[in-house]
C-alpha cells in the first residue's frame, strides 16, 4: 500500500481535527519561549488545506503544491512559511505521481527535512522540529509497512523530545531565552 489521493485525505482531515484539539496546548507551549501563535498557525493553515481538500488533483505533486499555496495564504508565521516550503519540495519531487510507494516515504521526509534546514538556516542539534525530521529520517530508513514508518515516526519524535529536553534551544525565537529553554520543549 502506498499513498494516493485517497490516503492524502484521509490525513488532511485527520491533521485538521487534531490541530483544532491541540490549539491551546501548541500555543501555550510556544508561548513560553515564542510568541505563542503555533496553534494558531497550524490550525488555520490546516483549515486552509482542508478548504481545497475537494478540489485536490489525483496527482499528488500538485496536490501537495495547491495544499502549500492555500497553507501559505492562512500564515505568515516563519514555522508556517517553512512547512510551506517544505510541501513544495515534495510537490516538485513527486508532480506528476499518482502513488506514492511506502518505501519512497523516508526519502520525501528528507526532502522536507534538507529544505527547512536549508531555508531555515537551522543545524542538526538546535532543539527545533529539524532534530524531530532528524530522528524521523533515521529511524524510517529501509521501512517499507506503512504502519511500520507510522510507529517508527511516532517514536522517533518522542525521542527526539526526551533528548532534546535538557538542552537549550540555539535556533529560532527560543535562542534568545538559551538557558530558559533547558527543560522545555521546542
Amino acid at each position: 500500500m502506498g499513498l494516493d489521493r485517497s490516503v492524502l485525505l484521509g490525513a488532511i482531515e485527520r491533521l485538521h481535527v487534531e490541530m483544532q484539539a491541540q490549539f491551546d496546548v501548541l500555543n501555550t507551549a510556544d508561548g513560553k519561549l515564542g510568541d505563542g501563535d503555533l496553534g494558531i498557525t497550524m490550525t488555520r493553515g490546516m483549515e486552509a488545506i482542508t478548504e481545497v481538500a475537494d478540489d485536490l488533483p489525483e496527482d499528488l505533486g500538485l496536490a501537495l503544491l495547491k495544499c502549500s499555496q492555500a497553507f501559505t495564504k492562512s500564515s505568515g508565521s516563519s514555522y508556517g512559511t517553512l512547512m510551506a516550503l517544505a510541501m513544495m519540495a515534495i510537490a516538485k519531487q513527486i508532480k506528476g505521481q499518482t502513488i506514492i510507494a511506502s518505501s519512497d516515504l523516508n526519502g520525501l521526509i528528507v526532502v522536507a527535512r534538507d529544505q527547512i534546514k536549508t531555508r531555515g538556516k537551522a543545524e542538526f542539534g538546535g532543539k527545533t522540529v529539524l532534530d524531530s525530521l532528524d530522528a524521523i529520517v533515521q529511524r524510517t530508513s529501509g521501512k517499507t509497512n506503512l504502519e511500520d514508518i507510522r510507529a517508527a515516526a511516532t517514536e522517533a519524535v518522542d525521542e527526539a523530545l526526551a533528548a532534546f529536553i535538557g538542552k537549550p534551544a540555539t535556533v529560532g525565537r527560543a535562542r534568545m531565552f538559551a538557558e530558559k529553554s533547558t527543560g522545555l520543549d521546542d
